[in-house]
């Protein structure tokens, strides 16, 4: 399991960046990743390139 820390804050830039915190709520809510704490997710397995960019571009 790999986990990741969200960043304290959006920059709301586009495309959004991998350690934000609307990209790790994205991921959690379509089932990629779990939330352990407040701002870190641990991620089971590999996400794919597609999800990642899916993600990120919402």
């Amino acid at each position: 399991m790999r986990s990741v820390k969200a960043k304290k804050k959006c920059c709301r830039s586009t495309p959004r960046c991998k350690a934000c915190p609307v990209v790790l709520k994205r991921l959690a809510d379509s089932g990629l990743a779990t939330r352990e704490s407040k701002k870190v997710y641990l991620f089971s397995a590999k996400v794919s390139k597609k999800a990642l960019a899916r993600a990120r571009a919402g």
